[in-house]
């Protein structure tokens, strides 16, 4: 199983993102804003969609993910000091502003939460960390 590195630096770059991240695990407390740095940084466990196989719960990989250029952050939708705090990662979208480079980066969260990432510029990248460990359950989705 080779370790997934991925590189965003436009719209249609962060949809590959997104939907290798789809359906990650993230604590709370593993989330941060480096000011100084301007960078925004999660750590997760992402379920590995590209070893998704019928009848298996697929398999599960520590991941990465992190922000360069970022200029705001807000929180919305659950406590971002809560160390217990758990989210399931649904999507993460760019929406540019009118200079089409600068813009905000939506994370979204299942129950509602967001991060929204105000950035000069978008450049994302997200790698793989570790080994792999079987999922406890693979994830599903109701369709409305």
């Amino acid at each position: 199983m080779t370790d997934l590195k991925l590189l965003a630096l436009d719209a249609e770059d962060l949809e590959v993102l997104s939907a290798h991240a789809q359906d990650a695990v993230v604590r709370v407390v593993d989330m941060g804003y480096a000011r100084r740095d301007r960078r925004f940084a999660l750590l997760m466990n992402r379920y590995d969609w590209s070893e998704d196989k019928p009848r298996s719960k697929g398999m599960r990989k520590r991941a990465g993910l992190h922000f360069n250029h970022v200029e705001t952050v807000a929180y919305a939708g659950f406590d971002p000091a809560a160390p217990e705090g758990v989210l399931n990662l649904l999507a993460v979208t760019f929406t540019p502003a009118a200079d089409a480079v600068s813009g905000t980066v939506e994370l979204a969260f299942a129950g509602g939460g967001t991060v929204r990432l105000g950035v000069e510029c978008l450049e994302a990248r997200l790698a793989d960390l570790g080994s792999a460990w079987a999922a406890a359950a693979k994830p599903t989705h109701a369709l409305d």
